[in-house]
This record gives structure tokens, sequence and C-alpha cells, in this order.
């Protein structure tokens, strides 16, 4: 589970190239020998084989006479996956070394900067916030405009516990970016509560349910949600259903809302099964472990169910069917009270 906790951050690198160089800057590698690398280097990520990725990605960078922006950052991806800290920092810091142009270098500062928050999270050292803070910042010298760094600034100012700078940066990325961006509703809750930009926030989704309805985490603001990633083809995940139709008579009327996220290919088959159940709340199919919402929350076994508080917050975590009713009772406590304070505000 090394790798989820990161899954965030490293979205976010992802995103950064597009908006700072263009896509083509990350078609991957041209010499043709490095071209093959790149796709078994690719096979073995999407396996989730973090090692041999990392030698077959160090080898099509190689191929390419080390020019492969794509390869490279595909390196520290790998690396993190592995938890390998120091062979992190070493790849990124060749690719600052390497980088030429302002925008490539940009790109390379702001690699390091996500490799170390990545790792201060990671080992709870205020240290690497610091050193993080530090590349974001020669990221902006080199390319000013820059929102994603601008936005991961912030989270490291945040875990610095300099808020106020924290809450500048925020502010700075909403307005940089269109209204229709992903991570600008996220932006805004953090330039009203900064200190929450230290949590470990659930990764921002959206889906379409069942019945057609489309729902972000945003939509479900102020609510405790509960994610069931599941299959129809999953033992475990039959057996645990009681469990769930529990729950969910259990909490009726509560500010909860349950998601069950399906991985199941045949359409038809999840849908029979949803409606001979009786599964009422709210349902969607991601499709296999390569879908969407799967590898946004790293989910490699199931049944696998996440627990976000009302803030957002990733609270908990569990493989397996496990007891959570206690935990959940707590979180929807809190709920109402927000609920309610928010009431009493207007």
């Amino acid at each position: 589970m090394r790798y989820m906790r990161y899954a965030g951050i490293i979205l976010m690198c992802a995103l950064a190239v597009v908006h700072v160089v263009g896509q083509d800057d990350t078609a991957g590698p041209t010499n043709e020998k490095a071209r093959k690398s790149y796709r078994e280097a690719m096979e073995y990520l999407n396996q989730h084989r973090w090692a041999a990725a990392f030698e077959s990605f160090k080898k099509a960078d190689k191929q390419d006479g080390g020019r492969c922006l794509a390869c490279q950052r595909q390196i520290i991806k790998s690396a993190i996956g592995l938890g390998e800290w120091k062979a992190a920092e070493v790849a990124a810091g060749e690719m600052v070394e390497e980088a030429q142009g302002p925008k490539i270098l940009a790109i390379a500062h702001y690699e390091f900067g996500a490799v170390l928050m990545n790792e201060g999270a990671d080992k709870h050292k205020d240290e690497f916030f610091a050193r993080a803070h530090d590349e974001f910042t020669k990221a902006l010298a080199s390319a000013p405009n820059f929102p994603i760094a601008v936005y991961n600034d912030g989270l490291a100012l945040a875990h610095m516990n300099q808020d106020d700078a924290a809450k500048t940066q925020f502010e700075r990325y909403v307005k940089m970016v269109p209204p229709d961006d992903s991570f600008r509703p996220r932006a805004l809750f953090f330039v009203n509560h900064p200190a929450l930009a230290r949590e470990k926030m659930a990764p921002l989704f959206s889906v379409t349910t069942v019945d057609g309805q489309h729902i972000s985490l945003e939509d479900l603001k102020g609510k405790v949600v509960l994610i069931d990633f599941w299959a129809t083809w999953c033992g475990p995940c039959r057996e645990a259903l009681p469990h769930m139709l529990k729950i969910a008579k259990k909490f009726q009327g509560e500010p909860l809302v349950m998601l069950s996220v399906s991985l199941d290919t045949d359409e038809k088959k999840w849908k029979d099964f949803i409606a001979k159940n009786e599964m009422t709340w709210l349902n969607c199919r991601d499709g296999s472990f390569d879908g969407a919402m799967a590898k946004l929350f790293a989910v490699h076994e199931i049944p696998h169910t996440f627990t976000i508080d009302a803030d957002g917050v990733l609270q908990d975590e569990h493989v397996g069917d496990a007891a959570i009713e206690g935990k959940l009772k707590k979180q929807l406590a809190r709920a109402r009270e927000m609920r309610e304070a928010d009431k009493a505000g207007r």
C-alpha cells in the first residue's frame, strides 16, 4: 500500500508537463531500440512491477542518449513506487543536471520537488518539505506560468506550518487556472482551511453512476463517504455484501454516502447483480484494476474500502471485510456538527 499514499502527488506530476511544455514533449523516446524498451517498461509499470519498470526506463533513456524526458519522469515514478527514495532523488537530480532550456528545467525542478514531498510524507520529516519548497521555487523561477507547481508549493508551505504563505499560493493558483480546473475546488478549500493541506486528503474523483448521475468528491462535501471496491466475480466481496447492506440500513438518513465501485467487465451481469441484491446506494463500474478509480486509489485487491470524512480527509482504509461502524459513528457525529454550525452561520 506504499504507493497509494502518494497517488495524488504523482498524478499532479503527470499533469504538470502538459501545462508547461505540451503533450509532444512527453511522447517518449525517438530511438527505435529505446522505444521498444520504453514499451516494455510501461507494461511492467501497468503490472506494478516497479523494479523491472525502473531498470527498463533507465535503459530506454540511455538508448535515447539521455534526452528522453518521459523516460526520466517514469524512472522517478517507478522509484517512488518502490519506496526507494535515494534512487528517486538521484534520478531527479540527474534530470535537473541534464535539463536543457527553461521549460524543461522547470519540469525537472518540479519533479524533484514532488519526490521530496512524497519522501517527507513517508518519513514525516519537515526538512523534506522545506527542500521541496526550494525546488518548486526554482521551477517557478524558470517557468512562472506553472500552476501545478504553485499548488504544490502551497502544500509544501502548509506542511512547514507557514499557513499564510500557503494560502497566498493557493489563491494564486485559483487565479491562474480556468473555472473547470479539477484542482481548483480543493485550492479554494485550502484558502479557507490551510491547515487541512497537511492532512492526507482523498484523491479527487468523478464518476457516473449506474442510473446516470455524475458524482464528484466536491459534490459530496460535508458528508462522510464510504467507497467500496468490489466485483461480482470476487467471492470475499459477495461474502461482505450482507455487511454493506447492514451499514446502508443502519445509517439510513445520516450524512453518509456509500459508493460501490465495481471492477466487473460484464456490464449486464453487474447491473443484474445490483438489482437482485437490492444495492440501493450509489454504484458505478470501473471495469478492472486498470480503471480510473482503481488506479486513483491504487487498489490491487478487493474487497477494499476507504472512508473519507466530511472535510475530504482520507480517514480509514481496509482490505477485506472489516468492522467500521464505530469509526463511522464518530465521523458522522462530526459531519452533523458541521452541518448544524453551517446552518447557524447563515
